[in-house]
């Protein structure tokens, strides 16, 4: 009978130890960086969600000011997010599906035999990414879109009710959405496959289905990913029957985190 223990490269060579989560953590922040399509992913979202944000608040200040918009106006102060959100989303897909077109992906698991340590720290280093970027994004829209806003008389302050929870709110849900095509990302793994699906569920399939006639069709619209997660990152939605924001945002987490999981189930078990 063959003794696996003595057939570990590892065992009794002196230097050699296994990799910890620090190693793995620089090592998939090292990759996240080292590719241009972060950083142009991140300055599409810088100025998607903040100059959009600013834009509309400037040209339809005057409209909400004379009461013609028949819209609130902390419904626009974030409104570049919901647009900026496809940035999240093609980051979040590239961080796994890259590596797969690339062949890469064997090299990590090469060298991190643990899968779970390697998703683990792909999730840190995307979700704290975003959050960040997302948030201070949507404090730059704030700034500058609640200036035209201001002009008019209508400007919405950090204190007013929603405000601050949307600004940061924002940030949570860019980081949820992006982990959100990750683990897509990790079920189907090619790149055009996650941006068509994750896409279709949140900016087509999440409108229509509240479409559908009676109580079914209402609750469908409220559970969608993009409908239920997006609602923390406004003061005001422009879709009154929507979940509350942190109701609405528990929901979200919970089927990010189910997908995840079927995305780690799928990381064990298929071969790189």
């Amino acid at each position: 009978m063959i003794d696996t223990v003595a057939l570990d490269p590892h065992r009794n060579v002196p230097g050699v130890r296994r990799p910890g989560f620090g190693a793995t953590l620089r090592a998939e922040w090292i990759k996240f960086w080292s590719v241009r399509s972060t950083v142009w992913s991140i300055v599409a979202l810088v100025v998607l969600g903040a100059g959009l944000t600013v834009l509309v608040c400037a040209v339809s200040a005057e409209d909400l000011a004379d009461g013609s918009a028949g819209e609130a106006a902390g419904s626009f102060i974030t409104w570049g997010m919901t647009i900026a959100q496809i940035t999240a989303i093609v980051l979040g897909s590239l961080v796994v599906t890259s590596e797969y077109g690339t062949g890469m992906i064997r090299a990590t698991l090469t060298a991190t035999p643990h899968r779970g340590r390697v998703l683990t720290a792909k999730a840190v280093v995307l979700t704290g990414t975003l959050f960040i970027v997302g948030t201070l994004t949507a404090v730059l829209g704030y700034l500058g879109g609640n200036w035209f806003l201001e002009r008019q008389g209508i400007g919405v302050a950090l204190g007013d009710e929603g405000v601050l929870r949307a600004l940061f709110g924002s940030g949570l849900y860019m980081a949820g959405i992006g982990l959100f095509a990750a683990a897509v990302g990790l079920l189907v793994r090619h790149t055009a496959a996650v941006l068509a699906i994750v896409l279709a569920l949140i900016l087509v399939v999440g409108n229509m289905v509240m479409l559908l006639p009676g109580a079914w069709g209402e609750w469908a619209g409220k559970l969608m990913p993009g409908n239920a997660g997006s609602v923390v990152a406004t003061p005001v939605s422009f879709n009154p029957n929507v979940l509350d924001p942190w109701v609405g945002f528990a929901v979200f987490c919970a089927e990010v985190a189910v997908v995840l999981l079927a995305g780690y189930l799928v990381l064990r078990r298929r071969d790189a």
